[in-house]
């Protein structure tokens, strides 16, 4: 089993920043891909953005050079760094492993932190 517990989310303006940090109990190396994504209210979840272990980050086309998707793989850490926010930004966002063919098949999310951008 994979526990992920999401942090940093909040109330901001737009065009300011938020950092979302995704902690797991387990080494994030044995984790092919960790992923961030977003639910607005009434709209389904739709992917953020994913990186691959060992491997450049993507993003969906509506983040692309605002948001950086990063790890630290001594914390078992993975962050999302969010600048220039929109209000259309607003959701609950969450952390998702996928721990393809590794020790820890299956995929696994977590609890979601709220990021709310006012205008």
């Amino acid at each position: 089993q994979v526990r992920l517990v999401e942090s940093g989310g909040g109330l901001v303006q737009a065009g300011g920043s938020l950092r979302l940090s995704c902690a797991a109990s387990v080494s994030i190396f044995s984790i092919n891909t960790m992923a961030w994504y977003r639910q607005a209210p009434g709209k389904q979840r739709e992917l953020v953005g994913s990186i691959i272990r060992g491997g450049s980050a993507n993003y969906v086309d509506s983040v692309k050079g605002r948001f950086t998707i990063s790890r630290d793989y001594g914390k078992n850490t993975v962050y999302l760094q969010m600048n220039s926010l929109k209000p259309e930004d607003t959701g609950v966002y969450y952390c998702n492993a996928d721990g393809g063919t590794g020790p820890y098949p299956g995929k696994y999310w977590g609890q979601g932190t709220q990021v709310t951008v006012s205008s």
